[in-house]
């Protein structure tokens, strides 16, 4: 039977079978699943690492419910290079036996290579205009997806993934990333105090955080959850950089310092670990690194963005 639940004003509220049976589940790992690494965030969202998700009940789950997954990828100049290898990649690792729209930025339209796609899946291109500073490029992404948000995806998927280009997958990422609002750790912080954190610490910016708050340091390159809410994240991002740029500022990490404001400020329901964000030239393959799964591609950095 439905488990009762009571309010503070004393009426019974029912809390569905469904929902008591995820609680059970997120309970199971976190007490025999993980022990090397956190599995719960401070506010009870689930940590996703390899070991704390069963694929095969979430597989099934969401194939009842017939989800389709958008992927955002933006392809501008001379980013197009890597946008081959990763649709190639994820044909074969995100999202397999599910619906998905590869969404890609770009402009350059004529150079969207083709690549073979499964069953159910679909590449669109979206035409538009190049930028000259490649920071300029990251943070108009906040307005282009949200604005594209209100005009299509809020019709045509249930969930939005956002990724950079500039990587590839390498092992599974599937609906066990799924969620209202996700965020991705920083491989290079998801072990550090959040003093180390490389905040925004100006108060004249709307992205700024005091050294004595924040839970931890999200990652720009992969962020997600339903499409409404990924409207409101990258709409409210927009909004704040509009409002810096008004006051003569650019916060030190662009898009990534308000995305980490907003996520402070509006706790995502699920955390990925840096299994899904993850660059093994820079940082190795450590132990508790059961699977390596979005992972950066080899570059020289400065090359791609000033050409």
């Amino acid at each position: 039977m439905a488990e009762l639940l009571w309010t503070k004003a004393r009426k019974p509220q029912y809390c569905s079978l469904r929902l008591v049976a995820f609680l059970l589940i997120i309970l199971l790992f976190v007490f025999f699943g993980r022990k090397d690494v956190l599995v719960l965030t401070p506010w009870l969202a689930p940590i996703v690492w390899e070991g704390t998700f069963n694929i095969d009940i979430l597989n099934e789950q969401f194939r009842v419910q017939n989800v389709t997954i958008g992927l955002t990828v933006f392809a501008i100049k001379k980013y197009m290079v890597f946008l081959k290898l990763f649709l190639e990649t994820a044909e074969e690792h995100f999202m397999v036996g599910h619906k998905v729209n590869y969404y890609v930025f770009t402009d350059r339209p004529a150079d969207v290579p083709r690549v073979p796609l499964r069953g159910g899946r679909r590449l669109l291109v979206l035409e538009v205009p190049g930028a000259a500073r490649w920071q300029d490029v990251s943070m108009r992404r906040m307005e282009m997806i949200g604005s594209f948000c209100a005009q299509r995806f809020l019709r045509e998927v249930d969930f939005l993934v956002c990724a950079d280009v500039d990587m590839r997958f390498r092992d599974h990422v599937g609906v066990e990333i799924l969620s209202q609002l996700f965020g991705t750790l920083h491989p290079g912080f998801y072990g550090a105090a959040r003093e180390a954190f490389t905040y925004e610490r100006r108060p004249q910016s709307r992205a700024h955080i005091p050294r004595d708050q924040g839970d931890f340091y999200y990652m720009g390159a992969f962020f997600g959850g339903s499409v409404a809410e990924v409207h409101r994240l990258t709409t409210a991002c927009h909004q704040a950089m509009m409002a810096d740029w008004a006051n003569g500022i650019e916060a030190v990490w662009h898009d990534e310092s308000h995305l980490n404001r907003y996520l402070l400020d509006h706790k995502p329901t699920k955390v990925l670990s840096p299994e899904y964000m993850w660059d093994e030239q820079l940082l190795g393959w450590p132990a508790i690194m059961k699977k390596l799964r979005y992972v950066a591609v080899p570059k020289d950095h400065q090359e791609i963005r000033h050409r």
